[in-house]
């Protein structure tokens, strides 16, 4: 962990635990901390209880109150993993999930009731939920800087202690002094604005590489959703009772399970068209009322969907849905002391293996990862003594911040669109293949090294050009990582949609591994682990 002497900073805070991010997932590890007696600093980049995928979203969680059902959801997940997942370790998610779950309506959180009466505890109205949650962490004397982004961590020593960031509203710097730190950032949608991703770039992986992080799953970080031609609202659940077709009215055979390859097919010829005349009156009801935000796209323009053909995208929620991120045990631990790891940040091959782990899966990871990585970040803390925010740190913010050339030569925002243009198309990203990786990763590795050489730096921790200039090294950094991790799997599983190369075997699954900080510093060729090491067999 290179760095270098930390900046002034006009904010200076010091606490036991300091939780990066602001969804789900960053909220239950600041509660579970807090509640076991650590001083919790929570920062993100928008404001707690608004920001992220959750929040716009209403999700069902893994819910099971008996063995029977417990059993199911793994059953399901696993026959859906690509040979990829862990029962087991999807049992336990289930468990804490349910725990937890039931711990919200303990405290108040009033969830929508059946028919008869009953509290349905499977349900999350993502805005009535994140809103909950932040009146629990007010509650448990957490500190929440919202719109205070963190662009870079401090090291003391060999462990994390702290961050750096800005304050946007002000225009100043913040810095927290930490025992111990959590990334929970989210996942990277390469700057598609799909509903509540337009802040995750990727931030956490960037700012775990320069601490040494490893990375698993990467490849699997072309998950794309459905939506309305020109929205951003990809929900999907409306489409499982869709139509589909070509601009000339022909059919386009789409299963539930499987629609998206057929459909990227056929937009690769065209424009394709959806109508959801396969929902009954009662389900058209229930639609609305459970997922009004879906429907306001077709309000406004005077389109009845249940009746009328309307144009439809698909738009890449890359990692966010996808289930590559940095490797920790189950603890969230990261390998590197002091530094953890929740929710869409993880790995979430145990939980989804090849596939999206979707809304339930996802939601009920975000519970448990969030609560272990809590537990885990404030017994570390707890662990280093009274005294542990008084040690001198070091900065280790790279690319973005501290170029290594001529500051301010490359353009955030050019730099952001050029990753977009290698990320974003359906021919590059949905449907791959080796020649296409090779040429996208040659283009992105020679754009890392512009950035590495004069991307920000002009102005120090500015909020006007710092975070631009951080998201877009983030982008850079995890379309590179995305690619890399393409190459190396050199077979089609699930997302992985190699055209050029034959499906694997389930019994034959392995996971890629990559050097997050051989990557920041080299070219891919260097970032790979020996083939001895490179993969790692799934029991």
């Amino acid at each position: 962990m290179a760095g270098r002497q930390e900046p002034a900073s006009d904010l200076a805070l010091a606490a036991d635990v300091l939780i990066i991010g602001g969804g789900p997932a960053a909220c239950w590890s600041a509660l579970t901390a807090a509640l076991a007696g650590a001083s919790v600093v929570l920062v993100d980049k928008g404001y707690v209880g608004t920001s992220g995928a959750t929040a716009p979203s209403t999700t069902g969680s893994w819910f099971a109150t008996d063995r029977k059902r417990r059993d199911a959801l793994v059953e399901r997940r696993l026959g859906r993993a690509c040979g990829l997942g862990n029962g087991e370790r999807m049992g336990r998610v289930v468990d804490v999930a349910t725990e937890h779950i039931k711990l919200l309506a303990e405290w108040g959180y009033a969830f929508p009731v059946d028919d008869a009466g009953n509290p349905y505890l499977a349900n999350l109205r993502g805005p009535d939920y994140m809103r909950f949650m932040r009146r629990q962490l007010l509650l448990a004397r957490v500190r929440i800087l919202d719109h205070h982004p963190a662009l870079e961590l401090l090291a003391v020593g060999d462990r994390i202690g702290g961050a750096n960031g800005v304050a946007r509203q002000s225009g100043t710097a913040w810095t927290v002094r930490a025992g111990a730190v959590v990334l929970a950032t989210g996942g990277c949608a390469f700057g598609d604005r799909i509903l509540g991703s337009t802040g995750l770039t990727g931030d956490a992986y960037l700012m775990g590489a320069e601490a040494g992080v490893s990375f698993s799953g990467m490849e699997f970080s072309a998950q794309y959703g459905i939506a309305p031609l020109g929205s951003a609202v990809n929900k999907g659940i409306s489409f499982t009772f869709a139509s589909f077709f070509r601009e000339d009215g022909t059919p386009i055979p789409a299963s539930v399970a499987d629609r998206y390859p057929p459909l990227a097919t056929a937009m690769a010829d065209g424009p394709v068209f959806a109508v959801f005349d396969q929902a009954s009156p009662a389900i058209q009801d229930a639609l609305r009322r459970g997922q009004p935000n879906c429907f306001l796209p077709f309000d406004r323009l005077g389109i009845d969907p249940f009746t009328q053909r309307f144009r439809v995208d698909l738009r890449c929620e890359g990692t966010v849905r996808g289930t590559g991120g940095i490797r920790a045990d189950e603890s969230g631990a990261t390998g590197i002391p002091g530094l953890y790891a929740a929710g869409d940040t993880l790995d979430r091959q145990d939980l989804a293996g090849a596939t999206t782990g979707g809304g339930g899966p996802n939601a009920g990871w975000a519970i448990a990862t969030g609560v272990a990585a809590g537990r885990a970040a404030q017994s570390f803390a707890h662990g280093l003594g009274q005294n542990h925010v008084d040690a001198p740190s070091r900065a280790l913010g790279s690319v973005g911040l501290r170029p290594e050339g001529a500051a301010d030569r490359l353009d955030a925002l050019e730099l952001t669109r050029f990753v977009q243009s290698e990320m974003l198309p359906l021919d590059r990203n949905f449907f791959r293949t080796a020649t296409g990786l090779t040429r996208s990763l040659d283009r992105l590795d020679l754009a890392w090294a512009d950035a590495r050489a004069s991307l920000g730096g002009g102005n120090g921790l500015d909020p006007s050009g710092s975070l631009r200039q951080r998201e877009a090294a983030a982008l850079t950094f995890t379309g590179r990582l995305a690619y890399t991790a393409g190459l190396m799997r050199d077979e089609a599983r699930g997302m992985h949609r190699r055209l050029d190369r034959p499906p694997g075997l389930d019994g034959d699954a392995r996971r890629t591994q990559l050097d997050g900080a051989a990557l920041l510093n080299a070219t891919r060729s260097t970032a790979m682990l020996p083939p001895s090491a490179r993969s790692l067999q799934v029991a």
